[in-house]
């Protein structure tokens, strides 16, 4: 038994003829056209429809009854973003930043409509920023009865600063 040569052949075969792949390309397209004409014609009558409603008015809708419970909610909460929205926010934002200094950063500022309160969130590199910052503001025009609700020292924080909340009324506030 004597073991035959191999031989390969690296070389490709030549491709077969182009034409059935131009065939399917051809016929592809011809449908692509035809789809984007269908598409086009469709949105034009679609357009057509809408434009003669819109003429004629047929598209008016039916007014629903809504419960009285739902229309007071309503009422009551557009009341509270009107008393929000006439606090005098300009004198606030002016005091609150008259007040501040390079030792003292603001987190929060909640202004409470109703009650004519601010609620400030703020943070002091020391105690003495805090109770300088806390003398500014209730000697301010705008702030009356300035006092720390709560208070914390951060010792996570290498450099230990107070956060702290201040509460106080708003003077003239509706």
């Amino acid at each position: 038994m004597t073991l035959r040569r191999l031989e390969l052949d690296y070389v490709a075969a030549p491709r077969g003829p182009r034409a059935l792949g131009l065939v399917v390309l051809a016929i592809a397209l011809v449908a692509a056209g035809f789809l984007v004409e269908r598409y086009r014609e469709a949105r034009l009558e679609l357009e057509r429809i809408e434009a003669t409603q819109r003429l004629l008015g047929t598209e008016r809708l039916a007014a629903r009854a809504t419960p009285r419970a739902r229309l007071e909610d309503e009422a009551r909460s557009v009341e509270a973003v009107l008393r929000q929205l006439a606090l005098p926010w300009g004198t606030i934002i002016e005091t609150v930043e008259a007040a501040t200094t390079n030792d003292v950063a603001i987190l929060q500022l909640q202004p409470d409509a109703p009650q004519r309160q601010l609620r400030l969130g703020a943070e002091a590199r020391t105690q003495q920023a805090m109770l300088d910052y806390l003398r500014r503001l209730g000697a301010s025009e705008a702030l009356a009865e300035v006092h720390v609700v709560s208070h914390q020292v951060q010792t996570e924080d290498p450099n230990r600063p107070i956060q702290f909340t201040v509460q106080a009324l708003l003077k003239g506030a509706p």
